[in-house]
């Protein structure tokens, strides 16, 4: 693009921004930004092992840009999400605080004395009750049920009173947390208005998926509509995307229809690492090596990268479809933070190590980023394996909880690492290769196709080829773009194959046609300082691509990457806040990235 299109001016920038934030419904849709996975002091083990503090209304407050206390100072974030949803864990919901209370009927049980003499943050605290989470045995002495079922109305009633429609939606929901052996198969339960069930189905009721499932059908016949999200399948070993369902069994139509069902959506991104994939699954995908968490979310196990990754998930959908009739991870791809201090922020400068985000001034007066990089947090996942969170992207007419869950179950939704990049992706078979151009090319590409999450229509007899538009915006407060990428996953032998194909390149690059390379974009990061120059990398980038590569007898899946030019990770701007030496443990630069929802092709008939 011209170089003007480098210095595009960050107030149009954010003109073009701030329009996905109108609450008049738009036919086109809007983009909104959120996060549907933030843990308080109702959660186990952000109470007993960070010490938090922040209610659900403090994190909702915090979320839609106002002034909260945190550590005993004003923290503020630097823009407001769209929506959120505080997700506290089912389990033992609202039972670990009650220990600040001595005379709770937890505090006088003989674990809930030991955990007090221990005091929060202890990693000893860790060892006590890691033997219940592992085994899902109940703790001893307390009521849980009756005292979850009390703070889930209390959940319920934070996030209602704080439900701004047009302005800032709030879902309720909370995490179904079931670890066996210490394989993640957590999943976030969002509902979609304010009738929902009295209390969570939580993991005690049972560990397998397949049950969480009936749970929600349950309850959606009688007009209690919800769903669920994997998340940190990167820490499942191979359990969450598997062959096989929870007994063992290859997967059957009857499982893969009741997947598709009740978890349309993944978590593909977020504070525990990427889930996009790993570099021993695509060792062609040069930039597969992003925000690596490969082992257990506990101690230093492996995890299997086979079944652990929402790309080999959708390679495996394809060819189990052929199976079965039915594509079990047929599902669109957010973002979120997970973090555990109740505080929801995504931005690198905004992170501080393992338990969550801040805003960028408080970091440095309440936290000692030299004592973070240096001894960590008492907690048994070193920070610098963790990132600084992702963000949920949604297209939806409006901004209420009908509109933001609709677009959940449709799949047009995308996920961020935290920066605010807006991106569509859009699948036909007549898109005129011009079409972006054209002032009306997103009415266009909606009435001549379908947009990230659908199926394309039947090919027509005069097709050639799928044609797909992929236009992406900068974060105006982030990195300029360095490319988009369509990625495409096929089926060949009865297995899968993938290939990275780069559709728009910034700075008129070109791939070599010799070595099929691309050069690469640069890197103007200041180690020392922390910081970066939006002197390379282009501001806006689109493309109608056409499957070069083509087989209409073949299924296939497509979906859509979008990188920013490098800038610095937390890590290396809390060195540079602090004066500390860079770790070496932990990438020093980061290229910021976002994911669509795929789009897929099956053969007629």
């Amino acid at each position: 693009m011209a170089y003007q299109n480098k210095l595009i001016s960050f107030a149009v920038l954010a003109l073009l921004h701030a329009a996905s934030s109108q609450a008049a419904p738009n036919p086109l849709r809007n983009a909104y930004y959120g996060d549907l996975h933030t843990h308080t002091t109702l959660s186990f083990d952000a109470y007993i092992m960070f010490g938090t503090t922040t209610t659900p209304e403090q994190a909702y407050r915090f979320a839609r840009g106002e002034t909260v206390d945190y550590l005993g100072k004003p923290a503020k974030r630097d823009v407001p999400l769209d929506f959120q949803a505080v997700t506290d864990h089912s389990e033992n919901l609202g039972v670990f605080n009650t220990l600040d209370d001595p005379n709770s009927e937890f505090s006088k049980t003989e674990l809930g004395q030991a955990l007090r003499k221990v005091g929060k943050g202890d990693i000893k605290v860790w060892e006590l009750i890691f033997p219940y989470f592992k085994t899902g045995t109940e703790l001893p002495g307390v009521d849980r049920k009756a005292i979850a079922k009390s703070t889930w109305e209390r959940l319920i009633d934070a996030a209602n009173q704080h439900y701004q429609p047009g302005k800032f939606t709030t879902l309720i929901g909370y995490e179904w947390t079931s670890h066996p052996d210490n394989q993640n198969l957590h999943r976030n339960v969002i509902f979609r208005g304010n009738n929902v069930p009295d209390r969570p189905f939580s993991s005690y009721e049972s560990r397998n998926p397949e049950d969480l499932w009936a749970f929600l059908n349950n309850i959606r016949k009688q007009g209690q509509e919800g769903l669920a999200i994997p998340h940190n399948a990167n820490a499942s070993n191979g359990l969450m995307y598997s062959w096989n369902d929870s007994q063992g069994k290859p997967i059957d139509e009857a499982y893969a229809q009741q997947r598709v069902l009740n978890e349309p959506i993944s978590e593909i991104t977020q504070n525990k690492g990427s889930s996009d994939t790993h570099p021993s699954l695509s060792g062609n995908d040069e930039f597969a090596n992003f925000e690596i968490f490969d082992t257990l979310l506990t101690g230093a196990q492996k995890s299997e990268p086979q079944g652990s990754y929402v790309r080999d998930a959708l390679g495996k959908g394809l060819v189990i479809k052929t199976q079965t009739g039915t594509n079990p991870y047929q599902f669109g791809v957010i973002g979120s933070t997970d973090f555990h201090n109740g505080l929801s922020t995504g931005a690198e400068n905004s992170y501080g190590g393992y338990i969550g985000g801040v805003d960028p001034t408080h970091l440095g007066e309440s936290n000692n980023p030299d004592n973070i990089l240096k001894n960590g947090l008492l907690s048994t996942i070193s920070p610098l394996r963790t990132g600084s969170g992702g963000l949920a992207g949604v297209w939806a007419e409006e901004n209420t909880r009908e509109g933001i869950y609709d677009a959940l179950r449709r799949k047009e939704v995308f996920a961020t690492s935290g920066s605010r990049l807006k991106f569509r992706f859009f699948g036909g078979w007549d898109y005129d290769r011009q079409l972006v151009k054209a002032d009306n090319w997103v009415q266009t590409a909606y009435s001549q196709g379908v947009s990230m999450g659908g199926d394309l229509p039947t090919k027509p007899t005069t097709a050639k080829a799928p044609r797909f538009v992929a236009w992406g915006l900068k974060d105006p407060d982030s990195g300029n773009l360095d490319r988009l990428q369509v990625i495409k996953l096929w089926t060949k032998d009865g297995k899968y194959q993938e290939k990275i194909f780069d559709v728009a390149l910034s700075d008129g690059r070109k791939r070599d046609p010799a070595t099929g390379l691309v050069p690469p974009v640069g890197n103007t990061v200041n180690l020392k300082t922390a910081s970066y120059s939006n002197s390379i990398g282009d501001a806006e980038l689109s493309a109608v691509w056409e499957d070069p590569e083509f087989d209409p007898s073949v299924p296939a899946v497509y979906y859509l990457r979008v990188l920013e030019i490098p800038t610095p990770r937390w890590s290396t701007i809390l060195a540079a806040k602090a004066g500390a030496p860079i770790p070496d443990n932990a990438p020093a630069i980061i290229q910021e990235r976002g994911w669509s929802s795929p789009i897929w092709y099956y053969p007629k008939g």
